[in-house]
């Protein structure tokens, strides 16, 4: 980060320090996410604030190679004890969390300690791609839907004790978890989140949050803010929140569908054309792109052992690479909207699960679409009904392994990413295949529902 902007990050810092400590604000949470989807942080006082804008916060870049049980393995260009970054608050983003009195957060964004941008920083990948979309006159709105279980935090026995009887999408679950919904709401609107809709879901003490649309960086942060804001209400009420791809093996498990449009200037390129279902030929061959590398974008999207035990035909997960309109077992779901609301179309990836880092999901996507422009893709023909009985298209890879062989042949995803992160997720992929290898699901899912 060059000296001009540090100095006026800090001017900038110090200001909203001052509103933060007349706001009984003590501490802010740095967060970054990294490549095994589990969101780490630095904390500094408020009255550190600006010298944290300023210097930025020293924090090893060898948690890019962290499993989720916090091993760690190693790569071509990270690994080891050596080394040190600097991570730099986005102030743009700095939220005083409603949930956790007396706190606030901020993203940050990773940089060598000469200033040069981090070339593993997630966040950092993500805006390069919507700088990528950028150049071509290209905007992207992207929004991810939140799912998670909700158990007993002092539940005796070795499996969770769900919270709430009710069921699937029922009310009676709403009225069981009334005063707790109600705070997570409360806590999200104090954090000026727009939250469009929040609803039981299909498993035991399952819920659902979706949030406006907002740009692809945007999004990401609304992810993790939203899952730590969940989390942070849970605590207070005596409840665990369990964001893993699959609580209990068997069952239905937790997504984190992926929402998008693409726009030129005002127009929604995702309708009002003359392709399928009204999409212009720019989101056609957008979309064609993602749908074309989704067995790679499993590596990224779904990054864990235990979402291969989520992603199972016939239960709306997304397992067949193939696309539909309004089909919700496609792993590319397209929305047209309401014939007279052009803005409302829409695509949504429904493959992907809560253990995926959000900054990749929203950078690799990005990059996919954009190969799929260049390639002036087109879509194969849609899918009606279940394609696990209607036949005739490819299942996508159903391990790890299996996605991780995809990832390593991409060469639009490592184009993209570039070499030192692209090769830092395959080692922690390849890591994980090896932890997780030989465990039984039950063991798999106990030792990650809690971890994201």
């Amino acid at each position: 980060m060059a000296r001009p902007e540090r100095e006026r990050a800090e001017s900038a810092a110090r200001q909203a320090a001052a509103q933060l400590t007349a706001q009984d604000v003590h501490g802010v949470a740095l967060t970054f996410v990294d490549n095994a989807g589990v969101t780490r942080v630095k904390a500094v006082p408020t009255s550190r604030l600006a010298h944290a804008a300023r210097w930025g916060v020293g924090a090893s870049p060898s948690f890019d190679v962290f499993l989720v049980d916090d091993s760690s393995v190693t790569s071509r260009h990270i690994g080891g004890p050596d080394g040190d970054l600097r991570l730099f608050p986005d102030l743009d983003r700095l939220t005083v969390l409603a949930a956790q009195p007396g706190w606030a957060w901020a993203p940050a964004d990773r940089y060598e300690q000469d200033g040069r941008p981090y070339a593993a920083c997630q966040r950092l990948f993500a805006r390069r791609m919507v700088e990528a979309a950028e150049a071509r006159g290209l905007r992207l709105s992207m929004g991810f839907e939140t799912e998670w279980v909700v158990a007993r935090a002092d539940a005796p026995g070795p499996g969770p004790r769900y919270a709430g009887a009710g069921p699937a999408y029922g009310m009676a679950r709403v009225v069981e978890l009334s005063d707790y919904l109600r705070d997570v709401l409360e806590a999200l609107a104090a954090q000026d989140v727009a939250v469009l809709q929040i609803h039981p879901e299909f498993t035991p003490g399952q819920f659902e949050v979706s949030v406006a649309a907002a740009d692809p960086v945007g999004a990401a942060d609304l992810a993790v803010l939203v899952r730590e804001t969940i989390r942070a209400v849970s605590a207070r009420h005596g409840l665990d929140a369990l964001f893993g791809p699959v609580v209990e093996p068997g069952g239905v498990g937790n997504g984190a569908h992926l929402h998008l449009s693409l726009w030129r200037d005002e127009r929604n390129l995702c309708g009002g054309g003359t392709g399928p279902h009204g999409m212009t030929q720019e989101c056609e061959a957008f979309l064609s792109g993602v749908l074309g590398e989704l067995p790679a974008l499993l590596a990224v999207g779904v990054p864990s052992p235990a979402g291969y035990l989520r992603l199972e035909p016939s239960r709306w997960a997304g397992a067949f690479q193939c696309w539909g309109l309004e089909n919700r077992e496609a792993a590319l779901r397209f929305i047209t909207g309401a014939p007279d609301d052009p803005r409302a179309a829409n695509a949504e990836v429904k493959c992907f699960d809560p253990a995926a880092n959000p900054y990749l999901v929203t950078g690799a996507v990005i990059a996919a679409g954009l190969a799929g422009m260049d390639e002036r893709r087109t879509l194969p023909p849609p899918v009606a009904g279940d394609p696990a009985t209607t036949g005739g298209s490819p299942r996508l890879p159903s391990s790890l392994a299996e996605a991780v062989e995809h990832f390593a042949r991409s060469v639009p995803l490592r184009a993209a990413l570039g070499d030192p992160l692209f090769e830092a997720i395959l080692a922690v992929r390849k890591g994980e295949v090896k932890l997780f290898d030989g465990v039984a699901p039950a063991d798999v899912a106990a030792a990650t529902r809690g971890r994201y």
